[in-house]
Order: C-alpha cells, then sequence, then structure tokens
C-alpha cells in the first residue's frame, strides 16, 4: 500500500476538516468558499482556491481523496513535497478557472438571445434574482432558461480539477499502470484509461447527458493544465523541490 505522504496528508486532513467540522457546528460555508458563477454577488477571487477544499457529499470527499491518495502518492514521491503542492493547486485553478471561461461563454450566448427577444439587462437581472419571467415573450425554452439560471447560481465544489491534473500526470509517468473502474473491472493502461475518462466528460460536457450536477468542464480544464505542467516537466526535467 502506498505510504502517505507529506503534502496528500495534509491536503487530505484539510479537506475532511472542512466538510465535517462546519456539519458539526452547524454553519454553511457554500457562499463564501465555493466557486460562483463571477457575476454572481456571492463570487470572490479567493474562491478559485477555496472550492477545491468544498465537497458536496461524503462520496465526494471519498472519491476525490482515494482519487489524490491513489495517483498523487506516487507523483509526491517523485517530484518532492514543493513541487507537488505547486501542480496540485496549479491544476485545480487552472480547472476553476476554465470552468468559468466554458460556463461566461455559455451564460452570455443565452443573454444575448434574452436581450435580442426585447428585454433590457434589468429585466433579465429580475429573472436571474426571482427566477419568474413570462415565457410568451421570451425565445428561450423553460429548459433554456433553467439552465441559464443555474448557471448563475449554481456554485462549484470540489477537488476533482485538481485530481484529474493528477490523473494525467500519471498517465504520463506511469503509461502502463493498470488501471481498472468498479463497474468496468477489466484492468486498463493508463496511457489509455485516462484519455477515455476524460474524453467521457468531454462528451458529456458538451451534450449534457450528464447524470446529476457534476462539474464535467472542471475536470476537463483540470485535467489540460495537468497535462500542460507534467509534459513540460517530464521534457525539460524541471525541478524546483
Amino acid at each position: 500500500m502506498n505510504r502517505l505522504t507529506t503534502a496528500i496528508k495534509h491536503l487530505i486532513i484539510i479537506n475532511v476538516i472542512l466538510f465535517f467540522a462546519p456539519k458539526l457546528i452547524g454553519m454553511d460555508l457554500t457562499r463564501i468558499l465555493a466557486l460562483y458563477f463571477p457575476k454572481n454577488e456571492y463570487f470572490g477571487f479567493w474562491q478559485y482556491i477555496s472550492h477545491m477544499f468544498m465537497h458536496g457529499s461524503e462520496f465526494h470527499l471519498l472519491f476525490n481523496m482515494y482519487g489524490l491518495w491513489a495517483f498523487g502518492t506516487p507523483l509526491e514521491q517523485m517530484w518532492g513535497k514543493n513541487k507537488f503542492i505547486f501542480f496540485y493547486f496549479s491544476a485545480g485553478i487552472g480547472a476553476g478557472l476554465i470552468y468559468s471561461l466554458v460556463n461566461y461563454y455559455q451564460f452570455n450566448g443565452f443573454y444575448e438571445q434574452l436581450i435580442n427577444s426585447g428585454l433590457t439587462t434589468s429585466n433579465i437581472q429580475s429573472i436571474l434574482d426571482t427566477g419568474k419571467y413570462n415565457a410568451e415573450i421570451i425565445q428561450l425554452t423553460n429548459k433554456e432558461m433553467s439552465e441559464f439560471y443555474s448557471l448563475y447560481h449554481t456554485p462549484a465544489v470540489g477537488a476533482s480539477g485538481a485530481v484529474y491534473g493528477i490523473l494525467v500526470a500519471f498517465g504520463l509517468a506511469f503509461p502502463n499502470a493498470k488501471l481498472a473502474l468498479i463497474f468496468f473491472p477489466v484492468p486498463i493502461a493508463a496511457k489509455y484509461f485516462i484519455p477515455l475518462m476524460i474524453l467521457g466528460d468531454l462528451f458529456f460536457g458538451v451534450t449534457k447527458y450528464s447524470i446529476g450536477n457534476v462539474a464535467h468542464f472542471a475536470h476537463v480544464g483540470g485535467a489540460i493544465i495537468g497535462f500542460i505542467i507534467a509534459w513540460y516537466w517530464k521534457k525539460n526535467q524541471f525541478k524546483i523541490n
């Protein structure tokens, strides 16, 4: 079994504390620490870091912490603590930024259609504040209006973006390592397994076929940033231990 390395141990401890401690004292930190849409009143730039330590459920926390431990441990052993921490936060912040950019693009598309319907900016803000609108004068479907509202109000939480960056780095460092999923228990080499996971997230993010409220583009964003950094380090043997 992999030894629990220093950085990963501390990251897991912080994540566990920030998940359970607020519940024990009856405090909700979502509006402060979760990542909100940039135009939302609750948005803060610190959320690009703080959202990485927030999780929506015990399973969400367990899944991410397992991925951090299982795939991050050999990377921290190889890179050292400081380099691993730099990588982890870079992938997580990059995931949040790319997620926001994609949401901003989608939000603006809906916004322009509403403007073209004859609504003013104050009309649209009223819709976002109240959730109420006159469907007869709006060109968007109810489903599209629901998505527009959700983009504005639904915050992102979790270390998944950073973990996906770790997955990609693991695949670059150990391409022939055999991995398996519970629902597909046949071991597959990391160089095939990890790209399939990322393509799956990209598919679900583009097609909206996702089950549940999953930030697929945060996963893809973390994977992209993780690949760029890990590939550069591998190519140039960059060391910042």
